[in-house]
């Protein structure tokens, strides 16, 4: 009873990270928005899952962003990798010449290459800064849209609880009868075709799992 107490109290929390990762949170509302009423017993509980490695590999949305992110990286790290270098090229002719400077002169440049090498620590801290932010912004976006979608799919198929199964989870076997990847890629993918061609969303979006 102790375990079943602990599966009636969770439902699935969907986050990613070095782009998206996953864990549980309460299932309260998630019970709720099955229509019933009361706690579940045994005999009615109805559970089923998602391979979460499955769902972020193949769905549309997030592919399109992580493409977008990483093009959105790849100038960011140029931009620096110019300033840096530009700052190096100033370094080594400073380095070249001297020999020729007076002693006032060395002073100032050394001066004003160690503040452009300041400035360019505090560059690369706002671009790390700003990257971290678009990968929680894109995780928040996407545990948003899984966990609506869920509640919705959960809803019409009567389910009280769905829990996401990949090696980092603590659900250490589940019968292929109760996943409903396919179902959730399929529906999550139809939505984000219509919220792009700017159609409304459909029931029947919902697949209907065989």
């Amino acid at each position: 009873m102790k375990n079943l107490s602990l599966i009636l109290n969770a439902i699935l929390l969907i986050a990613v990270g070095v782009l998206f990762y996953l864990h549980f949170s309460g299932a309260k509302s998630a019970a709720g928005s099955s229509g019933t009423t009361g706690s579940a017993v045994a005999g009615d509980l109805k559970i089923a899952y998602i391979n979460s490695d499955s769902v972020l590999q193949n769905y549309d949305y997030l592919k399109t962003n992580r493409v977008q992110i990483e093009e959105k990286n790849k100038k960011i790290e140029q931009e620096y990798r110019n300033r840096a270098q530009g700052l190096q090229n100033e370094i080594t002719a400073y380095q070249r010449n001297v020999s020729n400077m007076t002693l006032g002169q060395v002073k100032a440049v050394e001066e004003d290459l160690g503040k452009k090498q300041q400035n360019l620590q505090l560059y690369q801290q706002s671009l790390s800064q700003q990257l971290m932010e678009e990968e929680s912004k894109l995780n928040k976006e996407l545990y948003d849209r899984v966990t609506a979608y869920l509640k919705k799919y959960g809803s019409e198929k009567g389910l009280h609880v769905v829990l996401k199964f990949d090696p980092t989870s603590d659900v250490l076997y589940a019968g292929e009868a109760l996943d409903i990847s396919k179902d959730v890629i399929s529906g999550l993918n139809a939505e984000y075709q219509q919220e792009k061609s700017g159609t409304t969303v459909k029931k029947d979006s919902i697949a209907t799992k065989k």
